[in-house]
């Protein structure tokens, strides 16, 4: 593999890792006026904070291990396909 193929490997490699990272770590938050609470997570919401309800304040998290394990071989497993093309086609220029 030519070093520019080497160098763009690696750029995408640590472009995708933030992607991987933002997207894991993603928070939407919803005000409703009996329940307030945040969603963590895309495609699949793995957490959800819960900070209000009609009673008051609270802080519960509810977490689904299942949901986040799929969002990171979902992930995960894309950069592993795309850096494979990558490699085949580097290799297929020499």
């Amino acid at each position: 593999m030519a070093k520019k193929g080497f160098l763009i490997l690696i750029c995408f490699l640590v472009l995708w890792i933030a992607v991987t990272v933002l997207a894991l770590t993603w928070g939407n938050r919803f005000d409703w006026p009996d329940n307030v609470h945040v969603d963590y997570g895309f495609p699949l919401v793995w957490a959800t904070q819960t900070l209000s309800t009609i009673v008051g304040a609270v802080d519960l998290w509810v977490v689904d291990l299942s949901a986040l394990a799929v969002n990171a071989v979902c992930w995960l497993g894309i950069m592993v396909v795309v850096v494979s093309v990558m490699l085949y086609f580097f290799d297929k220029e020499k």
